[in-house]
């Protein structure tokens, strides 16, 4: 008998997601994370939506939230803005998060449902029993042991060993990865009430960001196509010189730092194998465009955590069995997930003039649901040569 039904690798939000579903449905689950505390470091812009939580069991308290918005804010090149509603910015924008405290709610969720965790609990390796995965070998405090279970999650993150180490191929190429750097900085004047999305070359293949955080602090970062980097230290290069050519943000402080890749891909073709399933980062189910994956991997990690409690139930941890969950995070996810892929590799193209002709038409006839029909619409009324480019989008 294994010793559990359910071994989550990743205590984030997808882990975290995933072993509290599985659990709550009766599924004897374990979830390791390698790091001593759950949320920390942060590496996330940490702006999400309300709209998908309630759909997902999650009850925001008082120290997740750091900061609520009343929309976004979409700068040009040319410093022109274009502000949208919360409802209307989509999965990114509404509240500022504090992700430590976010992850540690999800992860309290979980064993509140029945999960047992380890911290500090490093996965080394998958146990096979012929063409199934039959448990994960872990390392915790210099102590190496076999746990035996019906099914392994990889739910650790964008630099999945997991996935790999199954034989599931979450590899990308270098257009699919978006090389990240931010600053929580103090000291600073900005717009607290909107999310701030900066566009053009500035951040060549991505953009930069303001959340903030309070009045006087926000998450300043910036995100990079891999292939536009030169050497790794541009993307930190790029991101200095927008503070310092902004005078809001020039006399700012750092708090804190972090760094890292995003996965900007269409989606992978497998995410279960016999006795093995990824979720989240791991699963590549990040929105290409925004590199946003808070919102896809708690959605992902409740039917994942649904499928599995009823494998446990059954006895059967298949690849065919486990295919429940591929069918059901596709149907939810897949469509959006590959059109803004398809967007994304047109964005990338785009120059600084036709950003500011999208901005300028946006603001002249004004969209009232965000949609990419509904942009392309508008752009349409006052530059029908631009729209010709998205011809595939409509």
């Amino acid at each position: 008998m294994p010793d559990y039904d359910v071994v989550v690798v990743g205590a984030g939000p997808a882990g975290s997601m995933t072993a509290k579903w599985a659990a709550r449905n009766g599924a004897k689950v374990l979830m390791v994370e390698k790091r001593q505390e759950i949320g920390s470091p942060v590496r996330c812009g940490e702006g999400i939506s309300r709209s998908w939580l309630d759909g997902v069991g999650i009850k925001l308290d008082g120290k997740s939230v750091a900061r609520e918005v009343k929309g976004a804010k979409i700068v040009a090149p040319n410093g022109k803005a274009f502000y949208l509603s919360e409802k209307m910015a989509g999965n990114e924008v509404g509240i500022v998060i504090d992700r430590v405290f976010f992850d540690k709610l999800l992860a309290k969720d979980a064993v509140k449902a029945g999960a047992d965790l380890m911290l500090k609990t490093s996965a080394v390796k998958l146990l096979k029993s012929g063409n199934k995965v039959a448990g994960v070998r872990v390392k915790s405090f210099g102590q190496t042991r076999d746990v035996k279970a019906g099914c392994v999650v990889g739910a650790d993150g964008y630099e999945s060993q997991v996935g790999r180490w199954a034989g599931i191929d979450t590899s990308l190429a270098p257009r699919d990865i978006t090389s990240c750097f931010q600053y929580r900085l103090t000291n600073i004047r900005h717009e607290p009430d909107y999310c701030e999305f900066v566009l053009g070359s500035r951040a060549p293949g991505g953009y930069l960001w303001i959340f903030p955080k309070n009045e006087d602090t926000a998450n300043v970062g910036i995100g990079m196509q891999l292939t536009k980097l030169k050497n790794p230290g541009d993307v930190k290069k790029h991101l200095d010189k927008f503070i310092e050519g902004d005078p809001r943000l020039r006399k700012g402080k750092p708090l804190e730092l972090v760094s890292g890749a995003v996965s900007i891909c269409a989606p992978i073709d497998k995410t279960v194998g016999n006795g093995i399933l990824l979720v989240g980062d791991a699963a590549r189910q990040i929105d290409p465009i925004t590199g946003g994956g808070i919102s896809n991997s708690c959605k992902a990690g409740k039917i994942a955590g649904e499928v599995l409690a009823k494998a446990a139930k059954e006895r059967n941890f298949s690849e065919q069995s486990l295919w429940r969950y591929e069918k059901r995070w596709r149907d939810l996810l897949e469509n959006h997930l590959y059109r803004n892929w398809m967007a994304k590799e047109k964005l990338v193209t785009l120059s600084d003039d036709t950003f500011n002709k999208i901005i300028t038409a946006l603001n002249e006839v004004g969209v009232e649901k965000m949609s990419t029909l509904a942009i392309l619409k508008a752009i349409e009324t006052r530059h029908p040569d631009l729209v010709r480019e998205f011809q595939q989008f409509l």
